[in-house]
């Protein structure tokens, strides 16, 4: 495998981490109205995730960090034409995370219902723009190159709106939503944790419906592949891992329903992976406009460097946010939270 193949697995792998770790953060904050009775409630959901959030989102940073150092023609160009929905996601985000610091103030039922929203708002809307902006990657985007190099994206915001885009952008919601249910459940006692499983059963159900149309949809535009076969393969998974996931949480199996939803978001994210693969950006204008791999990629020195940095921090990072979770693995009960003064 070469440098360049090599590091688009990593940026890859990095994201799949972002989804996945923060996937059910996003899930916990859309789950806060649905149930959060009182404000105990919903502070038990909250402090669910309190010690892990903004560590999950930290892959976000190292992705686009690698992206940028590995991959630069890329991200100008996805950065450049997702500007507006990329600024989106970055308010609802930031808005997200203050309102986790500042909610507990205390300066009155109006003060906390603000925050309240912010943080549903805050995690409804990234996963959503998400799908839409990675199914539109898959899909191909109106793309061509520039006489000084580079190329320049040619669509607006309602290019990325078309029905596949949404489509991707639905299936992301409700998988996240499901995976935060879960995750709840896993986290949680008593009531609080039987009414989290009773939710993830229908939204379960709506992931798989959105999760195989969109997989179906994702295959049949890409019959053309050489890769085919192994997006057939990870589409299936994705799928098996739903429905297993869903079947784990009917049965209050919460760890192997979270496993299930984990691999399923992972293989989902192959499966579109493998798609694009070896375009990052396939043009729906010309195709010898495509951008791939090669021809976005930084130079070789460049992409040595990054891997030894990579090899040396990697496993070290992997090892704190695994001993963060072990050190909070406990579930959380209502009898757990202090009362708020």
């Amino acid at each position: 495998m070469d440098l360049t193949t090599l590091w688009f697995c990593i940026v890859g792998a990095m994201l799949v981490g972002y989804f996945v770790l923060d996937g059910f953060d996003f899930g916990v904050g859309m789950a806060l109205p649905f149930l959060g009775r009182d404000n105990t409630d919903r502070r038990v959901i909250i402090n669910t995730i309190g010690p892990v959030w903004d560590l999950n989102e930290t892959w976000l940073i190292v992705a686009g960090a690698s992206l940028f150092a590995a991959f630069p023609e890329w991200y100008s160009t996805m950065f450049s034409g997702f500007y507006l929905a990329l600024l989106v996601i970055l308010v609802a985000l930031i808005l997200r995370g203050v309102s986790f610091e500042y909610r507990h103030l205390g300066k009155g039922r109006r003060w906390t219902r603000w925050f309240d929203q912010f943080i549903f708002w805050g995690s409804v809307v990234p996963p959503l723009l998400w799908g839409v902006a990675f199914a539109n990657l898959a899909q191909g985007l109106p793309i061509r190159p520039m006489e000084m190099g580079g190329w320049i994206y040619e669509g607006t915001l309602l290019t990325l709106l078309n029905p596949y885009g949404l489509l991707g952008g639905v299936t992301m919601l409700l998988i996240t939503f499901t995976h935060g249910l879960v995750f709840i459940s896993l986290k949680t006692a008593g009531e609080m944790r039987d009414r989290a499983r009773a939710l993830a059963t229908p939204v379960g159900v709506a992931a798989i419906v959105a999760g195989a149309t969109f997989l179906v949809v994702t295959v049949v535009q890409h019959l053309d592949s050489p890769h085919l076969w192994a997006i057939v393969l990870s589409a299936a998974l994705a799928a098996l891992a739903l429905v297993g996931a869903w079947v784990g949480n009917l049965l209050g199996r919460e760890g192997w329903a979270f496993a299930g939803n984990a691999v399923a978001i992972a293989a989902a994210l192959l499966t579109l992976f493998l798609a694009m693969f070896p375009n990052l950006m396939a043009s729906t204008i010309d195709q010898a406009y495509s951008m791939t791999v090669e021809g976005a990629a930084s130079s070789t020195k460049t992409l040595e460097l990054m891997t030894w940095v990579a090899g040396a921090t990697l496993p070290l990072v992997l090892a704190y946010q695994a001993w963060t979770y072990w050190v909070f693995r406990k579930r959380l009960t209502r009898e757990a939270i202090p009362v708020a003064h």
